[in-house]
């Protein structure tokens, strides 16, 4: 064993060669060299491991992205599913082409017989209206004469036979020329007549009333003409009283020997209250009559007034002399015109309306003369 042990003895390496001094020094600048690269090495490697995990990241979000599209993709296509089915379902309840052709005719049917229904009640709308306008001017007539007769308004009555016109005028009916011809004629006279002012005279009537009330008669003065009782009122000391005796006197009696008319006796207290009154009611009768257009009326309660005035009231007085004039001009103001008559109108738009609503050859024949009639 020692001998094989000695024979594979491993000779002793060779002793190294001794380094010279001057290897060293660029053995250490070879390090000093390598440190920066292998730095710069180093941080490109962190960098590329950084880049590798941020591009993992993205993978990630993306695939995160791409799993929630997918849901709502799924979602989306259960919904369409559905939706599918039920228009499936809606399609097997349609009926089939040969029921719909069917409901289709009947529907055609059912709207030809509607036009035909709402021309039918068109038409009987239009002559019901037709009708019923014709009964509106008839009626319009009746109170244009009835204003007439009981109120002689003549404004009142030309609207309302204005209105009546243009209802017959709307007919637009050949037949209704006669009526409108009676109605021209009717309006034309109604336009020339002219409408008293009754409200007018009522209230200058009642202001007359205001004067009547405040009309006091004219008090006699003495007048001192030179005769016996003035030389004895001018003799002594008691002239100033004879005057004053004078004075006084002369308010309740008065004595005239050359008297050229009569000397009405002077009106006071309870005498001058009830001519007062006679005047009042003489003017409230004149009232009356203006407001009904009682002609006759009126004029004689004025009349009746102006009477009471030249009896009652001396005529030298200024208020009674006024007021006198007032009630002579009011004489002379109409309280009342001739009014027209409405009948031809009447029947010939009553000829007329009979003629529409009978329609037949017989019934124009038979109204044909009425209308004739009251055209002339």
């Amino acid at each position: 064993m020692s001998e094989t042990a000695s024979q594979y003895e491993v000779p002793a390496a060779p002793s190294a060669p001794a380094v010279e001094p001057s290897v060293a020094p660029v053995v250490a600048a070879r390090g000093r060299g390598l440190a920066p690269l292998a730095l710069l090495l180093a941080l490109a490697g962190v960098a590329g491991a950084g880049w590798a995990v941020w591009q993992l990241r993205g993978l990630q979000v993306q695939t995160e992205q791409q799993q929630l599209r997918l849901v709502e993709t799924q979602a989306q296509a259960q919904n369409l599913s559905q939706r599918a089915q039920n228009l499936t379902a809606q399609l097997g309840q349609l009926p089939s082409p040969d029921d719909l052709a069917e409901r289709q005719r009947l529907l055609a049917s059912v709207q030809g017989d509607q036009q035909r229904l709402s021309v039918r009640l068109d038409n009987v709308l239009n002559a019901s209206r037709q009708d019923w306008r014709l009964a509106e001017a008839e009626h319009l007539l009746r109170l244009a004469s009835l204003r007439l007769s009981a109120l002689q308004e003549v404004n009142g009555a030309k609207a309302l036979v204005q209105t009546a016109d243009d209802i017959l005028r709307e007919q637009d009916d050949p037949a209704a020329f006669a009526a409108r011809a009676q109605l021209a004629k009717s309006l034309e006279a109604l336009r020339g007549l002219q409408q008293p002012d009754r409200t007018g005279l009522f209230l200058q009537l009642g202001a007359l009333r205001a004067q009547v009330a405040q009309l006091n008669p004219q008090t006699p003065a003495f007048a001192d003409n030179g005769g016996v009782l003035a030389s004895l009122a001018a003799e002594g000391d008691g002239s100033s009283r004879w005057a004053q005796w004078l004075e006084q006197l002369s308010h309740y009696f008065r004595i005239d020997f050359s008297a050229a008319q009569d000397i009405r006796p002077l009106l006071a207290g309870q005498s001058l209250a009830q001519v007062r009154l006679s005047l009042t009611l003489a003017l409230e009768q004149a009232q009356w009559g203006a407001l009904n257009g009682n002609s006759g009326v009126y004029q004689q309660a004025l009349q009746q007034a102006r009477d009471v005035l030249n009896d009652q009231f001396n005529q030298d007085n200024p208020d009674v002399q006024s007021l006198r004039n007032r009630l002579a001009e009011l004489l002379t103001q109409p309280v009342s015109v001739s009014m027209p008559d409405l009948t031809d109108s009447m029947a010939a738009l009553q000829a007329y309306v009979q003629l529409r609503e009978s329609g037949s050859p017989a019934a124009a024949d038979s109204a044909a003369p009425a209308l004739e009639e009251s055209s002339r």
